[in-house]
């Protein structure tokens, strides 16, 4: 039997775009149920958390390409999932959490939620906890609504409060063509403009398009692209108008789909294939009404330890 005990463990970890978010009515308690369809997609945080120097407590530093805006102290995802287990398993509690950004920061794509997932997985091999996955979402639904798909990644469908995650079938490969902002948007923000817009409104309850996941199982990219819709879209257009000249770009030029992802603003177009995706990422960069353009494909895996030394 290995005596081997690691120092360091790295985690890979993919952020999401929502393919459905349908937002129910104001609970009494400020939140919403919500139905929403995620897919994880090919752009990825690298999480490296090793063990730090007695008396150093958790550590935070930020690289990448996303680091304005990302905090460094408690407040950050990372540091309070790492605090959470700590104190549940008697973890040693001087750790160095190292988030390499490649996820928008506020972007709606679920990367501080990305970073809580991976710092679960990676103390989990770095303390050789044998953690089951029930064990970890335990953990990460006390962290936020996204963190329960980030660690089993691929599609599937999320209700409550997005965390009670179950698996969808999807058959094929998608190809996302992702307009990023220079600023994020405050999710609390998104849905108070939300319940302002429908406060007239009689808001049913919230179900799976049934449509969406048909077209999924059946690896039907224009039907999904058709079925692509998000209750905080407008919201997230009320806010920031230029959203609107986004999607209309993409719409000129032949998108299958495009919804805003999440709280916004990152919006995502869903393309049929690598060509359309690169032809459209052109055209965006060209407009002059985004701030960067990048490609990514889905669904993927969720959190994965990627090295152990």
């Amino acid at each position: 039997m290995s005596s081997f005990a690691p120092t360091t463990v790295v985690v890979r970890v993919p952020g999401k775009v929502n393919l459905q978010l349908s937002v129910g009515p104001k609970e009494e308690d400020g939140f919403h149920n919500i139905v929403t369809v995620f897919q994880a997609i090919s752009l990825f945080d690298e999480i490296t958390i090793s063990q730090g120097p007695q008396g150093s407590g958790i550590t935070i530093s930020i690289t990448g390409d996303h680091t304005h805006g990302v905090p460094v102290d408690a407040t950050n995802l990372s540091a309070r999932a790492a605090q959470i287990m700590v104190k549940r398993y008697d973890l040693p509690e001087d750790l160095n959490i190292e988030i390499k950004k490649s996820i928008p920061v506020a972007g709606g794509m679920a990367g501080g939620s990305a970073d809580a997932a991976g710092t679960i997985l990676a103390l989990d091999a770095l303390y050789c906890l044998g953690l089951s996955r029930e064990d970890m979402h335990a953990i990460a639904k006390q962290l936020g609504s996204d963190v329960p798909f980030m660690l089993s990644g691929g599609t599937a469908v999320g209700r409550g409060r997005g965390d009670d995650v179950t698996s969808a079938l999807s058959r094929g490969t998608y190809y996302w063509v992702l307009a990023l902002s220079t600023s994020g948007l405050s999710t609390p923000a998104v849905y108070a403009e939300c319940d302002r817009l429908r406060a007239e409104l009689e808001i049913a309850t919230p179900q799976a398009n049934d449509q969406l996941l048909q077209a999924l199982l059946g690896a039907d990219s224009v039907q999904v692209g058709k079925n692509l819709v998000n209750d905080l879209g407008s919201a997230a257009i009320s806010l920031r108008p230029a959203l609107r000249l986004i999607l209309d770009v993409g719409t000129e030029y032949g998108a299958l789909g495009a919804v805003v992802s999440g709280s916004g603003p990152t919006v995502a177009f869903l393309v049929g294939d690598e060509e359309h995706a690169l032809d459209l990422t052109v055209a965006l960069t060209s407009s002059g009404v985004v701030g960067s353009v990048t490609r990514a494909t889905g669904p993927v895996p969720g959190a994965k330890v990627i090295e152990v030394r």
